[in-house]
């Protein structure tokens, strides 16, 4: 385990209380690999700090499982990680009593720590729209480079897939506000579709429809015209997934950010999404519709997004309340 929190690469099988616990999550909840990743990581944390102090996890009491979680903050993890990580444990100990494998369930009495609700990054809409028009001119730029000299012709028709791709992503994402994991996972058939929407499976194997705007249609055929054809994906890469990677998109989005004049630090997938769902909410979207789109089990995790209301709000109030004609 390193000294910031992040557990070190497994080298070996998970052990058979963890495997059993990750393939309940994965049939009985529909979790994702990401999650089942996330949490065999937790967890191996977890029982290789019991094993060092000589504890079971079948028999450890209330006492061990506070003292590794309020160790946590010294280790580096930020509260929202610590308090992620609790739930991860608490899971996984009422998982055993559940199936007999434990008599007690020492994390039940457990708190975990504080945390505030953090508002989420946003990006403007002129900041939007002016990520959209560089990618846009960077298309526009590669396409001109193909009249370069036969040498290399194959070095800018690279560019210009490329130029295509990221163009391809950040409409897509801005449109429809898919999770990362969806975006770079859509199937090569949904780059044709004649249809207005996309369907989507998401967390838990719940599906979703997703509008889709023209210009995000028009950004998919054009981008399909450059990609070779062969392969099930929208977005194919020489990975182990076969599709682009998070860690790809993110990094050539920032390079896009840049080029911008957008501090690299406030964008990621992420931020798009989020601002997809704030933007929507500023101009009278309602808070239901905007949990739907964004395939959000419960409402409570849509209203971090109600933070921008305010000034829509306070100006409403200022147009429409009749006192306010008085007061002028």
């Amino acid at each position: 385990m390193t000294r910031a929190g992040r557990a070190a690469p497994r080298t070996s099988a998970p052990a058979p209380e963890i495997a059993a616990y990750l393939d309940m999550l994965a049939a009985e909840r529909g979790a994702a690999r990401n999650t089942l990743d996330a949490y065999r990581r937790d967890l191996e944390d977890y029982l290789g700090h019991l094993a060092d102090a000589g504890l079971d996890p079948a028999e450890v009491e209330a006492g061990p499982v506070r003292a590794y979680i309020a160790g946590l903050e010294t280790r580096g993890l930020k509260s929202s990680s610590a308090a992620r990580r609790l739930s991860c444990i608490r899971g996984f100990h009422k998982f055993l009593y559940a199936e007999g494998m434990a008599e007690t369930d020492p994390s039940a009495p457990l708190t975990g720590p504080r945390r505030g609700r953090s508002l989420p990054k946003i990006l403007s809409v002129q900041e939007v729209d002016r990520l959209l028009a560089v990618a846009r001119e960077q298309v526009t730029a590669a396409v001109g480079a193909g009249t370069e000299p036969a040498g290399s012709e194959r070095e800018a028709c690279l560019r210009g897939a490329r130029a295509r791709r990221m163009l391809c992503l950040i409409e897509l994402l801005y449109a429809t506000g898919l999770r990362v994991s969806e975006l770079i996972a859509l199937p090569r058939a949904a780059g044709s579709t004649r249809e207005r929407f996309l369907v989507v499976r998401g967390k838990g194997g719940r599906e979703r429809l997703v509008p889709l705007t023209e210009m995000a249609r028009a950004a998919m055929r054009e981008h399909l015209a450059a990609t070779p054809s062969d392969g099930p994906w929208l977005f194919p890469a020489d990975s182990e997934s076969g599709h682009l990677t998070r860690q790809a998109f993110a990094r050539d989005l920032k390079l896009a950010a840049a080029a911008a004049g957008i501090r690299p630090d406030r964008v990621s997938p992420h931020v798009l999404r989020h601002a997809f769902a704030s933007h929507l909410l500023q101009n009278g979207a309602d808070l239901r519709i905007v949990q739907e789109l964004l395939g959000h089990a419960d409402i409570s995790t849509t209203q971090i997004y109600t933070h921008v209301l305010d000034d829509r709000l306070k100006s409403m109030v200022r147009d429409l309340h009749p006192l306010m004609d008085e007061e002028g």
